[in-house]
Formats: structure tokens, C-alpha cells, sequence
């Protein structure tokens, strides 16, 4: 019942998903796919300059060992300037780091034992997240700026990624092409914990690696809470109708083509059902992809097609051979 979007005619394998997204002729999309794109770049200059010894050496001047005394002034006024900076401005700054994409060493290590990325692939999310919010922050007033009516909302650089640049997101970057509700619902069940809201750093982080490299596990639970609609535990048959019905083509011949989505929702039920109570909890869910892993996407895509997957880690791969 899942369904995928085919591969576009005279497309080869190494056309990424990252790549393809440069023919969008959206303003959003455009500006997603240059924030990755900026990363892209960078990413290729430090290999670059990882394979150019001599070039590295030369353009990259030399520390002082033993520091001048202004140096060491310089860093005895910083450190006494740091011990007055009470705890709950430490924390607001802290914060403040977390949102615009920053960590600190310590932050750096949680997110590399709470994910499956390493250390570096970290900070390389941490750089496109900061671009996508940043860009987010510029389309907003640009928007105010071309219409009056509108307010653009203030520190709107701190809030996240929000659902317009998700969707695109989704649609160029990981191959998701799925209707309106559906991918409402991808957002929500996107940070536990925050459903609705624009996405922050850590839910970024951790959202992605149930995203790219999550285990059949973390991937169940994930589609679990999309597709349950009004976040009750319980997959109903309404919930089922109303994914169903949005994600099926309808004919112009069928005379009623709610009676074809019923049909499919009694075969759903007999499949993922297990107990028989004529709803599907989670556990009836994760004991019917246990048997069956093709159920996963039952009731529409909410998971990367794998050649996006292996696009975006390989772009992060890249990114950490460079270093």
C-alpha cells in the first residue's frame, strides 16, 4: 500500500537527491538548496586542503609558544570575565547556542552517544541547521517587507525550522513526495515532546537519526506516531480512512471511491490487527512489522527513499573524510 515516487525518466544513479533539488522553481526550495549547497562547498574546500599539505602549512600562520603579556592580560580579563557571568545567564546563553545551531564539547559528546552520527556529522548537521533557520529568518522578512500587512515575527531566527521549509525539506532533500495531511503529521511526530512547534536543534538531531539511520525499532515507533492521527495510542479505521482516502488517486470512472478505501482499510485491519479489537496499538503495529517489514509504510511514505538516504549520509561522509 506504500508508495514511492519513481526515479524521473533520463535520471542516472548518481544524480543525488541534494543535486536534483537545484530544479526547483520554488523561493523556498531555492534557498534550502543553497544553504546545503554553501555546506557542499565547504565541504569540498577542506578536502581539498587536507590533500595540499604544503598549501595548508603555508596558509595557516604559526602560534606563538610562549604568548606576549598582552596575551595572557587579554586572557586573565576574559577568565574573570567569565566568573561573573551568573548561572541563568549561562544557561540563556547556553541556549542561545543550542538554537542557532551551536555546541559546546560537552553538548557535542551528548548528541554523539544520544544519535548514531559521529562527532563530526553532528557539527555538520549543526551547520545546515543554522542555514535553514537562518534562511528562514531572511524569507520572513522579506515577506513583511513585501507586504505590508504582514508582521514578521521578531527573533524569528531563534525559533526553528518551521513547517514551509520542512516541506521543502522533505520534497527535495529526502524524496518525499506525499499529500498535505501526511506530511502535517511527519512535522508533528517529528520531536516528541513539541508537536507542532518549529523544529529546534536537538529535535533536528534527533529526528534525523530515526531519519538516516535509525533501527527497525525506532523507525516503527516513528511511523506509529505519525499515522495515529489524534495521538490516542490506537490506529483507528477512521484514522486509516482518512490517510488512505488523501494518499489514493481517484479515478474519474469510479462511481464511489470511498468503497475501493474501505476495502483497503478491512485489508489493513486484517493484517496489522493482531489482537482483533478492530484498532491497531502499537503493539499489534510492531508485531506485524516484525513479520512483515513492507507494513512499515502501510498508510503512506514517511520515511526517505533509500537512494536520498544514501545521498545525504554520503554528503556527511564526505564531510568527515575531509577532516
Amino acid at each position: 500500500m506504500s508508495t514511492r515516487r519513481q526515479p524521473k525518466e533520463g535520471a542516472g544513479p548518481e544524480r543525488s537527491a541534494l543535486a536534483a533539488a537545484f530544479t526547483s522553481n520554488t523561493k523556498g526550495g531555492a534557498m534550502i538548496m543553497k544553504s546545503v549547497s554553501i555546506f557542499l562547498a565547504s565541504g569540498r574546500r577542506a578536502s581539498a586542503q587536507s590533500r595540499d599539505p604544503a598549501g595548508s602549512s603555508n596558509g595557516t600562520a604559526a602560534q606563538p609558544t610562549g604568548g606576549s603579556q598582552q596575551a595572557k592580560e587579554h586572557q586573565g580579563a576574559a577568565g574573570t570575565g567569565r566568573t561573573t557571568i551568573s548561572r541563568d545567564n549561562r544557561r540563556i546563553l547556553a541556549r542561545m547556542d543550542e538554537l542557532n545551531g551551536k555546541l559546546n564539547p560537552k553538548m557535542l559528546e551528548m548528541y554523539k552517544r544520544r544519535t548514531h552520527f559521529s562527532k563530526v556529522e553532528v557539527e555538520a548537521l549543526c551547520k545546515i541547521y543554522r542555514k535553514l533557520v537562518a534562511n528562514a529568518s531572511m524569507n520572513s522578512k522579506a515577506l513583511a517587507a513585501s507586504n505590508p500587512g504582514v508582521i514578521a515575527k521578531a527573533g524569528s531566527s531563534m525559533d526553528g525550522i518551521d513547517r514551509s521549509v520542512f516541506r521543502e525539506l522533505l520534497h527535495s532533500t529526502f524524496d518525499i513526495v506525499t499529500e498535505e495531511t501526511l506530511m502535517e503529521r511527519i512535522f508533528c511526530a517529528w520531536e516528541k515532546g513539541y508537536e507542532g512547534l518549529p523544529i529546534r536543534l536537538e529535535g533536528w538531531l534527533m529526528g534525523l537519526s530515526t531519519f538516516l539511520k535509525g533501527s527497525q525499532a525506532e523507525k516503527t515507533a516513528f511511523c506509529f506516531r505519525v499515522y495515529d492521527l489524534n495521538s490516542d495510542g490506537f490506529i483507528t479505521k477512521d484514522e486509516m480512512f482518512a490517510l488512505l482516502r488523501n494518499c489514493l488517486i481517484k479515478q474519474p470512472q469510479d462511481e464511489d471511491p470511498d468503497e475501493g478505501v474501505k476495502d483497503l482499510v478491512e485489508i489493513a485491519l486484517r493484517k496489522l490487527d493482531m489482537d482483533k479489537d478492530g484498532k491497531i496499538s502499537f503493539q499489534d503495529y510492531q508485531e506485524a512489522i516484525a513479520e512483515e517489514p513492507l507494513l512499515l509504510e502501510a498508510f503512506g511514505q514517511c520515511l526517505p527513499s533509500d537512494r536520498a538516504t544514501m545521498s545525504f549520509l554520503s554528503t556527511l561522509q564526505a564531510q568527515e573524510d575531509s577532516n
